[in-house]
């Protein structure tokens, strides 16, 4: 049974749903998902976990992001990018050096707008859709980080860049800023994903290379929740775990309420957090654990 992830490099003018869509007919229509999305006009690495691993999409949605965008300072649009309507021109720009400080000034901590043809829910409906209802949609800022921003090439009104951020940074938003720092336009016109947390590009895999090969491109899920700390069981407790039951930890393990791998052995069981018991014991509480790891222990 299949149970990984693939780093698919997605071709631009596809949907992140359309994308899954099409790695899951060549698994003979597997149970997919994919975690962070992408708008139809990027490419680049979008994850799309297979089998029970799609029960996991969201423990790999806290790492880091890195991007290539080209940013056109002459016009923008409504969806912030050059697939939305043209809502203004500009015919003056800023000198490369001036473009160039103000992309300084984009790196560290701040609260960023996100764009309102976005896929966040606003009243349980995607704000995208209200947008597209012509509805006022209000989105509030949130904290985000920009870790590094590297100019690849300043030719005003066309600007490229790398761009390193955390979970939750739009781009789409980042050009429009820098644009409105400028007084001109801010369109995304290109965007690149290139790495999410330790996976750089050359992970990444095309559907061609899928078609060709797909079983050879699926990587254990394991590896996916390789950034979580671990929690090692004997088997006695690796099935009252896979039961749901909470388990009492040795003293002094440390409470901290984030999210760890859980394994016997070799045998990954999913993942759990740590939280305070009776007296302040450390209780270890079942998160998220795999049928089929269960289904192993049973036999063995």
């Amino acid at each position: 049974m299949i149970s990984g992830f693939v780093l698919l490099d997605k071709d631009s003018g596809v949907s992140s749903h359309r994308a899954v869509k099409l790695v899951s007919l060549l698994f003979d229509r597997i149970k997919a998902g994919h975690a962070g999305t992408l708008d139809p006009l990027a490419t680049g690495m979008l994850p799309v976990l297979l089998g029970e691993a799609t029960r996991f999409a969201a423990s790999g949605l806290e790492a880091d992001k890195s991007y290539e965008v080209t940013i056109d300072l002459s016009f923008q649009t409504d969806t912030l990018d050059s697939e939305g309507n043209v809502i203004a021109r500009f015919d003056r720009f800023p000198d490369a050096v001036t473009v160039a400080l103000s992309i300084k000034g984009f790196i560290g901590d701040q609260e960023q707008v996100p764009p309102k043809y976005s896929a966040i829910s606003v009243g349980g409906k995607r704000a995208y859709t209200l947008a597209r209802m012509e509805q006022d949609v209000t989105l509030p800022s949130r904290r985000i980080t920009v870790h590094d921003i590297k100019p690849i090439e300043i030719r005003p009104p066309v600007v490229r860049l790398h761009v390193h951020c955390s979970k939750g940074t739009y781009i789409r938003s980042l050009a429009r800023d820098l644009g409105q720092n400028l007084s001109v336009g801010g369109c995304v016109t290109q965007l690149r994903r290139t790495g999410i947390g330790s996976w750089p590009a050359e992970a990444m895999v095309s559907m061609h290379e899928l078609e060709r090969d797909g079983i050879k491109a699926v990587q254990p899920l394991v590896r996916w929740l390789e950034g979580l700390s671990s929690i090692e069981l004997d088997v006695a407790l690796a099935r009252r775990f896979l039961l749901g039951q909470r388990l009492p930890l040795p003293e002094g393990t440390r409470i901290d309420q984030q999210e760890y791998r859980v394994s016997c052995g070799k045998l990954l069981l999913g993942t759990g957090h740590i939280r305070s018991g009776w007296h302040g014991m450390a209780i270890l509480h079942p998160y998220k654990t795999l049928p089929s790891s269960r289904k192993l222990l049973a036999m063995g």
